[in-house]
């Protein structure tokens, strides 16, 4: 098409109102969507850490521990 018979103007404005709802309405259940698959990982991860630190062994435990041997050595 050229740009002559292009008329002037958004795209919002060239559209139909139904078209644009529907747009409108698409874009939102996409953001909601996303925010939940966001919300899922953050789960998996926070279940996949509890897991983590369930399996410790005590030698990780002492190593991560802040009790010093030594003072308690006096």
């Amino acid at each position: 098409m050229s740009k002559k018979g292009q008329k002037e103007g958004s795209l919002s404005e060239q559209l139909n109102e139904d078209v644009l709802t529907r747009l409108r309405s698409k874009k939102s259940e996409l953001k909601q969507h996303e925010a939940e698959r966001h919300e899922q990982e953050r789960q998996r991860r926070l279940e996949e850490r509890k897991k983590q630190e369930a399996n410790k062994s005590f030698e990780e435990l002492l190593n991560e521990s802040e009790l010093d041997w030594k003072t308690f050595k006096k």
